[in-house]
């Protein structure tokens, strides 16, 4: 049994070798291929990339991913207009690191709301007072407020949204966000001042 594990082992080794020097030559080829097309292209590409793209260091990052992706997946053989093939790749790369992109924050921001941890350094008891304070407070300003201006100041100073945030919740345009708040916040003062 040990002798038929030492063979069967040998085997796997040296078939593990070939498909490694398989590898690494096809990867070198496309890398050469992917180089002379960069040569001709290049300018091209960057010029692509810059029409979808304002930002220039991400240019430079979506021109270097574009380089790997043409490494990874070669243009084929039988593409007549490369030009307009390399057009639709860079487009359909750059689509795609725009959702990346997007998830990302999506993720990012789902995370954020569900895991609202108190940055207050107080004591426990000390944070659950400033909590229910700023319950009744916001209770407090619902009932003198219009809806759409006690929805924006709790979603923005209660749950510390963003206003595009709160935007996109509440159906409107950011700066109806930021007029609410505004209006909002000029009527909690002149009530506190009235006090």
């Amino acid at each position: 049994m040990a002798y038929y594990y030492r063979i069967f082992g040998h085997f796997s080794g040296i078939i593990s070798v070939e498909l490694t020097n398989t590898k690494t030559e096809f990867y070198e080829k496309n890398v050469l291929t992917a180089s002379e097309i960069f040569v001709e292209y290049g300018n091209f590409i960057r010029t692509v990339i810059r029409y979808h793209v304002n930002n220039e260091h991400q240019v430079d990052d979506l021109f270097q991913d574009f380089f790997l992706s043409l490494v990874y997946r070669p243009i084929p053989d039988r593409v007549d207009n490369i030009k307009s093939y390399i057009y639709r790749a860079v487009t359909n790369d750059i689509i795609d690191s725009i959702r990346r992109v997007e998830k990302y924050q999506k993720h990012t921001c789902k995370y954020r709301s569900q895991s609202k941890k108190s940055i207050n350094k107080n004591s426990p008891a000390d944070a659950l007072i400033g909590e229910e304070q700023l319950d009744k407070l916001l209770e407090l300003i619902k009932g003198r407020l219009t809806a759409s201006e006690s929805k924006a100041i709790t979603l923005r100073y209660g749950e510390n949204h963003s206003v595009s945030d709160i935007a996109e919740k509440m159906g409107v345009k950011s700066r109806s966000v930021s007029r609410y708040i505004s209006v909002g916040l000029k009527k909690i003062r002149q009530f506190l001042a009235g006090k």
